[in-house]
């Protein structure tokens, strides 16, 4: 009697455990709002409805234009979507002939507030950096090295989508 009292409330606890789980892929993260180089910060939470559509519901990597268009034409291409330990990171570039001229970050670790703090300042750096250097060789920030690492592999894959190197 005892035996069965003791295994169901370890199952029961179980249950419960696995329950609270969320995977990375959670619904959450397909309403994020973009976070831009123009702005170089998130829009306000009561836009984030809208801006939360920019994000990509297709497939995790490709050019959304043209590879190849008139010369000083722009384009915009996505990156890899990249697996960090907190959650993917991904980007989509706008290049105005092949200068890189801005950089979304349309996919980024939210799961928890401590994600949303260091995605606030980490993510409008590494896009103020990148526009900057106009590749992906840039610093990592401090605090954010998972997210940073990210965000130079999507950013440099979307660079080799694009033909950029």
């Amino acid at each position: 009697m005892r035996r069965m009292i003791v295994t169901s409330a370890a199952t029961a606890a179980g249950i419960v455990l696995l329950l609270s789980l969320k995977p990375h892929g959670s619904a959450s993260a397909q309403s994020l709002p973009v976070i831009s180089s123009d702005t170089g910060a998130a829009p306000a939470p009561a836009s984030s409805g809208a801006s939360g559509s920019g994000t990509s519901t297709g497939p995790t990597s490709g050019s959304s234009s043209p590879a190849a268009p008139a010369a000083g034409g722009t384009r915009t291409v996505t990156g890899s979507a990249v697996d960090t330990r907190y959650g993917p990171v991904q980007v989509r570039i706008t290049l105005t002939g092949s200068k890189l001229t801005k950089v979304d970050v349309i996919q980024y670790p939210s799961e928890s507030n401590r994600d949303e703090e260091i995605n606030s300042y980490a993510l409008p750096e590494l896009n103020q950096e990148a526009i900057a250097a106009g590749n992906a060789n840039i610093d990592s920030v401090s605090g954010a090295t998972y997210t940073s690492d990210g965000y130079t592999r999507s950013l440099q894959s979307a660079l080799d989508q694009a033909g950029i190197h």
